[in-house]
């Protein structure tokens, strides 16, 4: 069927908005119509060049919609469910996975990287017939999607698909971040490096394990209200202030967690050194691999502190999701609306990117297909 896309061509270069072919889904695979796509940092990262992308690619991984078809063997979906998109598939069968890490999944991850479904090959052609690679199994900036199964997650009913689409990424990565790696506990000091999609979603994660402060810090004042909102008890103008002290002094000789959720070498050692005696550093954003961090790690044994990366939450993609959604729609959860700041079509995605570079975003912007 052709459908429109957002084809990435070469980095750093407008997206272009094609009509391309999309092959129907094969066994145990889903074709879905997408209703709306998150813009994620990722995605940005992506057209910058910065993590190595296969392209051509069709872009978008935060993606939610409606099964129209399903192939051969699918039983865990039908025509008419809602569902979002995961874009971390376990095999459930390597070492990773059987040791509960299936969101780093060893076997699938050629796949991910050469930007294939999971028999190696991609359901999208261009108009010459070429193949075009998939992002991270989704390709959500499109009007259609072909997923596997296992990526497709069932929300209940009358879910708000403009909201589901958090669930896929920035939701789980900022909560999982808190819970399943740093599992902060009431009481405990949070400092958040980023006030975007994910950053925010920490700091509501932090809220609802009792931690106190919960600082959050950007570039941008302008995202002070909706990091109060998402729960931060204070914040930092990071343009204006060296954050670093001033996590100190909040938090009486550094933060117990730091969070950063942008991928930027200069938060990240700030967010380092803000780190009081015993502290734990989460690194949830991914810098260009072109960069390094200058980081000296001189006091790191002696003070006791800990540095962990952090992929998608580390969350168990069969039951993580689902409970997540269930917050969410039982009322345990913050309305996801409050994190939509802005919806745009297909063809305004360039615009979008380049609000995201200028760091004009507030909150998370989506793209609608209805």
């Amino acid at each position: 069927m052709k459908i429109k896309a957002a084809v990435c061509r070469e980095y750093n270069k407008p997206i272009t908005i094609e009509e391309v072919e999309l092959a129907p889904p094969k066994e145990k695979e889903v074709l879905v119509k997408t209703m709306y796509t998150g813009l994620c940092h990722s995605d940005f990262s992506a057209v910058a060049g910065w993590i190595g992308v296969r392209v051509p690619a069709v872009l978008g991984h935060e993606a939610a919609g409606i099964v129209v078809d399903v192939g051969p063997g699918v039983t865990s979906v039908k025509k008419g469910d809602p569902i979002v998109a995961c874009w971390a598939i376990p095999c459930g069968k390597c070492k990773l996975c059987a040791t509960g890490q299936g969101h780093i999944c060893d076997t699938h991850r050629q796949f991910f990287l050469e930007g294939t479904l999971l028999d190696g090959t991609s359901r999208l052609t261009d108009s010459k017939g070429k193949p075009l690679s998939h992002s991270t199994f989704i390709s959500g900036f499109a009007e259609y999607m072909v997923i596997p199964e296992q990526g497709v997650i069932k929300v209940r009913d009358g879910f708000p698909l403009d909201q589901a689409c958090f669930i896929a990424c920035c939701m789980p990565t900022g909560f999982g971040a808190v819970y399943n790696v740093a599992k902060v506990k009431p009481g405990n000091s949070v400092a958040i490096w980023g006030m975007g999609g994910v950053g925010l979603n920490v700091a509501q994660g932090s809220k609802l394990r009792g931690a106190h402060p919960i600082i959050g810090v950007d570039l941008e004042g302008s995202k002070e209200a909706i990091a109060r909102e998402f729960g931060a008890t204070h914040f930092i103008d990071s343009s204006k202030e060296d954050p670093v002290p001033k996590v100190q002094e909040l938090t009486g000789g550094g933060a117990d967690f730091t969070f950063e959720a942008i991928g930027d070498p200069g938060a990240i050692v700030q967010a380092y050194w803000a780190l009081g005696i015993g502290g734990k550093h989460i690194q949830i954003g991914i810098h260009s691999m072109h960069d390094t961090v200058p980081l000296t790690l001189t006091f790191t044994p002696p003070h006791n502190k800990d540095i962990r990366g952090c992929l998608y939450g580390n969350i168990d993609v069969g039951h993580d999701l689902r409970t997540l959604a269930d917050m969410v729609m039982d009322g345990r959860y913050i309305n996801l609306s409050k994190l939509i700041t802005k919806k745009f079509r297909l063809e305004q995605i360039n615009d979008a990117f380049e609000a995201m570079g200028k760091r004009q975003i507030i909150g998370r912007w989506v793209c609608t297909f209805e």
